[in-house]
């Protein structure tokens, strides 16, 4: 029986070229809230000897996300999840993108959680926006919430994004937002031993995809020009991080988050040490 592999935000850059590398060795189970791209990017995978199945799934729906699982269970074991579904800044509100980011992540994991077997990975896509937060804006403590009470855990975050105007609460919730999937991707990391899962994220830098490019003139995309790798990361780059991540090669690898944004914090850092000496 074959494994499966379930990319989440299938339909997206990052998804699709996930999917032409893990679809070598792996029957794929594509998701997306986007039915019309969805249908597209099977299209475009077909056309490349990978036929995956294509589920239409909105991951801040928790049903949707069961059902989601129980599709590719019945195709055979799942060997690993790769979590690309998200939306940046500009899509919508603090709420839309908390929602989406936070709460969609967690519906994705804790499903993989009660269903994946031994051996199984999950990978979650991050931001490199986790990174860059001063630690005081980052209400970590509150984190633990979206476990017991999501309500409650939105509200929390809700709140947070209130310290920014209102123009800037989106690119805030956002940043908290991969913020949490950072550190659910570390916290679990021994729950998830316990029943032989791996999980991890990793933080990918400004990506030429169709969602990377809408933040092009503001946030992260305008920094890109000025850092230690002066250009974009592509789609495929992230894509081979993301699906040696979840393979068997990457076995010892758990509980940790990978920076993978050409150098943007790395320069970050380094300047403002240097202009802190100098001042």
């Amino acid at each position: 029986m074959s494994r499966i592999s379930v990319i989440t935000g299938g339909a997206g850059g990052m998804g699709v070229a996930t999917a032409r590398i893990v679809g070598r060795d792996h029957t794929v189970v594509l998701c997306d809230v986007r039915k019309d791209r969805l249908d597209g990017a099977v299209a475009a995978l077909t056309d490349v000897g990978i036929t995956p199945t294509a589920v239409h799934c909105d991951v801040t729906d928790s049903d949707a996300v069961a059902a989601l699982f129980d599709t590719a269970s019945s195709l055979g074991p799942i060997a690993s999840v790769i979590h690309t579904a998200g939306v940046s800044p500009s899509m919508g509100d603090a709420e839309y993108v908390m929602r989406t980011n936070a709460l969609g992540t967690l519906n994705v994991d804790e499903a993989f959680y009660r269903t994946a077997g031994e051996g199984a990975a999950i990978v979650n896509v991050a931001s490199m926006a986790a990174h860059m937060l001063p630690e005081e804006l980052i209400p970590t403590g509150q984190f633990p919430r979206a476990l017991t009470d999501q309500k409650a855990f939105l509200a929390d975050m809700l709140s947070a994004c209130d310290i920014a105007p209102e123009e800037a609460r989106s690119g805030l919730a956002y940043a908290l937002s991969k913020s949490f999937v950072r550190w659910y991707s570390t916290s679990q990391a021994e729950r998830f031993n316990a029943r032989g899962l791996r999980i991890l994220s990793v933080s990918p830098g400004s990506t030429d995809t169709e969602m990377g490019r809408l933040e092009e003139q503001a946030g992260a995309g305008a920094m890109v020009a000025d850092f230690a790798v002066p250009r974009w990361g592509t789609a495929e780059e992230m894509a081979e991080l993301l699906a040696f991540c979840a393979s068997d090669r990457a076995a010892y690898l758990t509980g940790t988050d990978i920076l993978n944004d050409g150098g943007v914090v790395a320069s970050m850092r380094e300047r403002a040490r240097v202009a802190a000496e100098k001042g």
